[in-house]
């Protein structure tokens, strides 16, 4: 529905499709790129250490993977997952890249006045600064900042090619689409650019880091799109409400607490959802409204997903019990797994 809703606006407003570029390249190279690494990763060392040096068992047992994890209900996930997840990208980025021509004007001022209301009348970006300084602070928030770009792409590959049962695969891929589809929805309800890009003073004092530059460029990109949208080749990517950041990062946090059972892992998450929201405001990509709406989006995608996919969930403890069943796992097993 994305992407064909991209179609359709693109079509009224005479504007072409465009595979935005990004980590690895476009989408359409990336994606592939990252499961064939994926399969390497998967076959490769687990069929050295079987092999124990031996070259010619080192075939025997790579086959042997293949057939043990390479289903045809793995591939089919593989391909369903990532066929859903690019198509639904590149149509949120096409919506993005046409929201200037649709919904003219910001809400920043409203926005900016209820982060100004929750914190009594002060900035949460200039609190921010002064607390935590702009400069180590700057360069140690602009790398959680950027890690998100690998790890949109990576997780999704990371699901549908490891998961222990294929359900939870479907499950991160279906709440990823979702969050990023509401996203979009978000942006044409209550359009903004983000603090960073209508009070550009208040961060002139940072020190220039990768989001800084990243900064730059969107803005340049912006200006470019809107000056000659038929001559500039790429898309123009701001727009403020709601955080998808904040989104994305909080339902990989929420899918692996269900169903990844290393607790570094879900930690490790759990901390860099939570670092990402303090980025978010710390360089005014964001207002808190935006990081609020951006959590909310991730709470409905998750669950939505979830029951979308089979999963059943308990009112206390981390579990989630898949009820769908496949080959390998049928339902009585799944209930226990």
């Amino acid at each position: 529905m994305t992407g064909l809703l991209a179609v359709i606006v693109g079509r009224q407003l005479g504007l072409p499709i465009k595979d935005p570029e990004g980590f690895l390249g476009p989408a359409w190279v990336r994606l592939p790129a990252l499961v064939l690494g994926a399969f390497l990763a998967d076959i490769v060392p687990r069929a050295a250490w079987r092999a124990r040096g031996s070259w010619r068992d080192f075939w025997s047992e790579s086959r042997s993977i293949v057939r043990e994890h390479w289903t045809r209900e793995r591939v089919e996930l593989v391909v369903i997952g990532l066929a859903g997840f690019y198509v639904t990208y590149v149509g949120y980025r096409n919506l993005k890249n046409f929201l200037p021509f649709i919904r003219e004007g910001t809400q920043d001022p409203l926005l900016k006045a209820v982060d100004e209301a929750l914190l009594f009348g002060h900035d949460p970006a200039v609190l921010l600064h002064s607390v935590l300084g702009e400069g180590v602070a700057a360069h140690v928030l602009s790398f959680i900042y950027l890690l998100y770009l690998p790890l949109v792409p990576i997780s999704v590959v990371a699901w549908v090619v490891w998961s222990r049962n294929i359900s939870y695969g479907y499950w991160y891929v279906t709440a990823n689409v979702l969050g990023w589809a509401l996203g979009t929805a978000s942006y044409y309800a209550i359009p903004s650019l983000g603090p960073a890009f209508y009070y550009v003073w208040l961060y002139s004092g940072l020190e220039n880091t990768g989001v800084t530059q990243l900064q730059d460029s969107l803005f340049y990109g912006r200006s470019a799109v809107r000056f000659d949208p038929f001559g500039s080749e790429g898309v123009q990517s701001v727009a403020g409400f709601a955080s998808l950041h904040v989104a994305i990062t909080l339902i990989a946090a929420l899918v692996a607490h269900y169903t990844v059972r290393h607790a570094w892992i879900r930690w490790s998450l759990w901390v860099f959802f939570v670092l990402t929201v303090i980025a978010t405001i710390y360089f005014g990509w964001h207002y808190i409204a935006d990081d609020i709406a951006g959590a909310l989006i991730a709470v409905v995608a998750v669950y939505i997903g979830g029951l979308a996919t089979g999963q059943k969930f308990e009112r206390h403890g981390r579990s989630s019990h898949p009820t769908t069943t496949t080959a390998e796992v049928p339902v009585e097993e799944a209930a226990g797994a």
